[in-house]
């Protein structure tokens, strides 16, 4: 994404890999809805059964998104957000940490999953936000997420 691009809502998968360095099969997230700069964002992951990491079987015996993939999405989405600002693109976007997430239900192939992440801190290089991921109105998940910001050389670190 160019540095003066807009964003036109909503996001699809090819305006996502040009904020976005992950490309398939490791970038997760379908479009964005919803978009706040610096304050919050919307993003859907659609589930079909040809992912390949839906090898977890959950108590009804269903293949299951496993919590650390689920965990995944949900920050790429914060990355979404952090990453589209005109003075943060080209940077790389580090997971620094995750607090309290709490996973309240399996999701499944054919479930859409939404996923708002909003700021809670917001600094120049580093940040905090809060996840919420969804199926349908049930909460699956939610948690707090830290990361930083850098450029290509830090990651080479």
């Amino acid at each position: 994404m160019q540095n003066d691009e807009v964003l036109t809502l909503p996001l699809d998968y090819s305006a996502i890999e040009r904020i976005l360095p992950h490309r398939y099969p490791f970038l997760l997230v379908d479009r964005i809805t919803e978009f706040e700069t610096d304050t919050r964002i919307v993003g859907i992951k659609n589930l079909t059964i040809n992912e390949r990491y839906l090898s977890t079987t959950s108590e009804d015996g269903r293949p299951a998104l496993p919590p650390t993939i689920l965990t995944e999405i949900v920050a790429q989405i914060g990355a979404i957000l952090i990453l589209a600002k005109p003075e943060n693109r080209g940077l790389l976007i580090f997971f620094r940490g995750i607090e309290r997430v709490r996973y309240r239900g399996s999701v499944h192939a054919g479930d859409v999953l939404t996923v708002e992440a909003r700021v809670k801190r917001l600094r120049p290089r580093m940040g905090v936000l809060e996840g919420r991921a969804r199926v349908g109105r049930r909460l699956v998940a939610h948690g707090t997420m830290a990361f930083a910001l850098g450029g290509r050389e830090d990651a080479e670190a």
